[in-house]
């Protein structure tokens, strides 16, 4: 009686292995069960070379026998989630492994009323193929002489207007819709910035991410601070919780960047819905009086509908926050001590600011319309908590339209 695919690899598994025990061509064809001229195919197929012994696979990955047990559920007619509870697995891994190693089936002839042949499933095959894809090193996007090139002319255009890798993924996509082939995930584009001179990158266009390193660098806890008061501080748990799950634009977040010694300053204003970034001029001091007469200049450019809420750091910058409000009828709340995270998305732009604007330089040569030309380049920056829209669209949606559902439209 002939042997399956199955029972005829088992046996040739068993008989490599009595040969690498030192076992002779006959002897090792008669522990497997076959006879001699079976063996001997096996051994021209390796080039009479004794193969190295199978290498030890994570069971996560499908092993050549399950890959054997697909194919035969699948001729015998069963379904994806029947095969998947004979395996013992989920039934999304065996979709994905028929779908990734059938061998496409024929198209239907022009005019012809016969069948298309479906896609087979070929064992062997599609274990050979799945082994080609784990061997490492693979050779990456950035070093193909073929489509290298492009991406990275791509990827050293957008880094040089500071866009973030996550950015750049994102609109390769949209630019190249048909060829997927120019596709790059984020941590694709970090890994080839972080290997200086990798492919046709730059060696220094790593300098263009938010954190200028070409390493990456563990998240530490900072330290504890100094605690300032502010005289009638109303604390962000008095904040309505529109502001808290940004369903209702005009909450803002606020905070200065410093310059060295801090001698200097610029203001920051984010828009909590829209991600919209307004900078604030302080080309003098940045004291109390300087941050509220600029703050309110500021914010009376704003519409009355988006003037809803301020969210500030506890910094004595802001011991005339009265004033402020009373000028602007914008209430002004106050973080918890040593809680950034209250102010995510200000504290976000602050590190984008800072490429522009480098820890340990004057801030005060920097002129108004300086300022409004970064904050309009970063406005005009896709970002993918607005549905790839830039904030300048979503905030002309609220100036056209203040009744109109930015996150809805957008996300």
């Amino acid at each position: 009686m002939a042997m399956t695919r199955r029972e005829l690899a088992a046996c040739e598994l068993n008989f490599w292995d009595h040969v690498r025990k030192g076992s002779t061509w006959t002897a090792a064809s008669q522990a497997a069960g076959v006879d001699r001229a079976q063996s001997y195919r096996w051994r021209k197929a390796n080039g009479f070379r004794t193969p190295a012994p199978p290498r030890e696979v994570s069971a996560r990955y499908l092993s050549l026998d399950e890959r054997l047990r697909i194919a035969d559920l699948r001729l015998a007619g069963e379904g994806v989630r029947a095969i998947a509870a004979a395996l013992g697995r989920a039934p999304s891994t065996v979709s994905r492994e028929l779908r990734r190693n059938s061998t496409p089936g024929g198209a239907r002839p022009p005019g012809s009323r016969q069948r298309p042949r479906p896609a087979t499933y070929r064992p062997y095959a599609a274990h050979e193929r799945a082994a080609a894809r784990a061997r490492r090193p693979k050779l990456a996007k950035a070093d193909d002489p073929v489509i290298g090139p492009v991406l990275s002319a791509f990827i050293t255009a957008k880094m040089d207007l500071r866009w973030s890798p996550q950015q750049i993924s994102h609109e390769l996509a949209v630019a190249y819709p048909d060829h997927p082939e120019l596709r790059m995930s984020h941590e694709t584009i970090y890994q080839s910035l972080y290997v200086q001179g990798r492919g046709h990158l730059r060696a220094d266009l790593h300098r263009q991410l938010r954190s200028g390193r070409a390493v990456r660098r563990p998240h530490t806890v900072a330290g504890p601070g100094r605690r300032d008061t502010l005289p009638g501080a109303l604390s962000i748990s008095a904040r309505p919780a529109e502001a808290e799950d940004r369903a209702v634009p005009g909450h803002w977040e606020g905070d200065m960047i410093l310059g060295s010694n801090c001698r200097s300053a610029i203001g920051t204003l984010v828009e909590r819905v829209t991600r919209y970034v307004l900078l604030v001029h302080l080309p003098g001091a940045h004291d109390a009086p300087a941050v509220a007469q600029a703050l309110t200049a500021t914010i009376q450019t704003l519409p009355m509908h988006l003037r809803r809420s301020l969210t500030w750091d506890r910094g004595t910058e802001m011991a005339r926050h009265a004033e402020v409000t009373l000028a602007t009828d914008m209430a002004i709340y106050f973080c918890d001590p040593h809680s950034p995270w209250q102010r995510g998305s200000n504290e976000n732009t602050n590190g984008l600011l800072r490429q522009y604007f480098p820890k340990g330089t004057d801030l005060s040569v920097h002129s108004v319309e300086h300022l409004q030309a970064v904050a309009a380049e970063l406005n005009g920056r896709p970002r993918k908590t607005l549905g790839w829209a830039t904030p300048a669209e979503a905030m002309n949606r609220l100036l056209s339209d203040p009744s109109q559902p930015v996150v809805a439209t957008t996300l």
